[in-house]
């Protein structure tokens, strides 16, 4: 049962409060003023804390801040009634999770509980995937800023104990395969052997020997037997990329596989028994490639068991400058000399589309770093790019008003799309509600 500080001077509130949660099935503790409640809270543990901006001796922003340097790391959320936006930027700076302005809805104080528990759970478990892949180099593509990629990568975590098909899904370039190596390497056959193919790579009349392998004679230059990938990777996983792309008659016996086990040999008749984790992975419409004959329904349920689907760059734009630094410090060690992006830069990456995905991202700070050289990359670094942007930029000055301009219109936009709710344009945008709240001060957004 999740423990709860409620920290308020009014008394009616602290009672309602209390009885509120307490039905919601939360273990309630009280008190009156921030300084009594800093005592209590740096004393004993607790989940979460509900806070009051403004009280008598200690006010909410101070308990906070003091709270937090003395490493308090229950999820807070500030409650007032004075101060509206103000009073929540500060709250969030100060590193609250969220803001409840008074009078509020009893539901709406549970629903904002129960959604920093998620936070949390989804954070924890994500914490727990890189530790588990902290020996390997994959891990490094595993940035997980936004939240859906943060619930991409705590599915991840449930699902790699378990011997289990799953399908990923995703547009090229958001690294489906970096995901199927992080189940892999976060699984109980992760001391085995990991291996992938592009099912639209290689030809259709040798695809089912690369799959199952075949013996001397099946065909001409059949010289000898061949082990396929199936038994190559007994005991471990097995990936197959662009499984949209697999003949329909490959589907059937991929099908038997999957359903019985075992696989047979180009030529052979007998059958082997293998023990492979099959991971697949698509940019394709699955469902809809099966309704119009192309993919087969039974295989798409089989291999559909958990579905993992990875969100396009411009929909986890959180993730963009934490990415591009990453891949600025590999190309640092790479070529063997300081690498590092500007403010002006992380910005502009951050406004383009990207339609090729985390691969084109890495490809243009690359390319960026091969023609310059310059230790801290600029946004005219990215010359090449700049026509993915939708604003010209010799209209409006700087290539750094362009980008504040354009961030200012997008902002703005999704705030009108949302009727002014912030929350939801956050979520639009694929921002914290923090950085949403900094943005609009810092452009003076009405």
């Amino acid at each position: 049962m999740k423990k709860v500080l409620v920290v308020d001077d009014e008394p009616g509130l602290r009672q309602s409060l209390g009885l509120l949660l307490t039905d919601a099935g939360y273990t309630v503790t009280a008190e009156q003023n921030g300084r009594r409640a800093l005592e209590r809270a740096t004393s004993e543990p607790f989940d979460l804390v509900l806070c009051d901006v403004r009280m008598p001796e200690m006010d909410g922003i101070t308990f906070l801040r003091s709270y937090r340097e003395r490493g308090g790391g229950a999820l807070v959320i500030m409650m007032s009634a004075y101060g509206g936006e103000d009073a929540a930027i500060a709250a969030m700076k100060e590193g609250a999770y969220d803001y409840l302005p008074k009078p509020f809805r009893p539901d709406e104080v549970v629903l904002t509980l129960r959604k920093a528990e998620e936070r949390e759970r989804l954070r924890q478990e994500v914490v727990g995937l890189k530790a588990q892949l902290a020996t390997s180099p994959e891990e490094r593509g595993l940035v997980a800023e936004s939240a859906p990629m943060r619930q991409a990568l705590a599915l991840v975590a449930r699902v790699a104990e378990h011997n289990t098909t799953v399908l990923i899904t995703g547009e090229s370039g958001t690294g489906k395969e970096v995901i199927a190596r992080a189940i892999h390497r976060a699984s109980p056959r992760a001391g085995k052997a990991f291996i992938g193919i592009n099912c639209a790579a290689i030809p259709e009349a040798l695809l089912e020997s690369e799959l199952f392998g075949h013996v001397r004679g099946a065909f001409t230059g059949a010289s000898g037997d061949k082990t396929g990938l199936f038994e190559a990777a007994t005991g471990g996983t097995l990936l197959l990329d662009e499984i949209g792309e697999l003949p329909t008659g490959l589907q059937a016996k991929l099908l038997r596989v999957l359903q019985e086990g075992e696989i047979r040999r180009v030529g052979d008749q007998k059958t082997r028994k293998v023990d492979v984790r099959v991971l697949a992975a698509t940019a394709r419409d699955l469902e809809q490639e099966t309704k119009t004959g192309r993919f087969r329904e039974d295989l798409f349920y089989r291999i559909n068991v958990v579905a993992i689907e990875l969100p396009p760059l411009r929909a986890r734009r959180a993730d963009i400058a934490p990415l591009a630094r990453l891949f600025a410090a590999r190309l640092a060690k790479r070529f063997a000399r300081p690498l590092s992006l500007g403010d002006a830069a992380l910005e502009w990456l951050e406004q383009q589309e990207w339609p090729g995905n985390v691969r084109e991202l890495e490809n243009a700070i690359e390319r960026a770093a091969v023609l310059s050289n310059k230790e801290a990359l600029e946004p005219s670094d990215f010359a090449d790019d700049a026509r993915r942007t939708t604003h010209d930029v010799r209209q409006v000055g700087t290539l750094e008003d362009a980008v504040s301009d354009a961030e200012r219109q997008v902002i703005t936009a999704a705030l009108a799309e949302s009727n002014g709710n912030r929350r939801e344009a956050a979520k639009r945008l694929g921002v914290s509600l923090r950085t949403l709240f900094y943005k609009i001060e810092r452009y003076g957004i009405d």
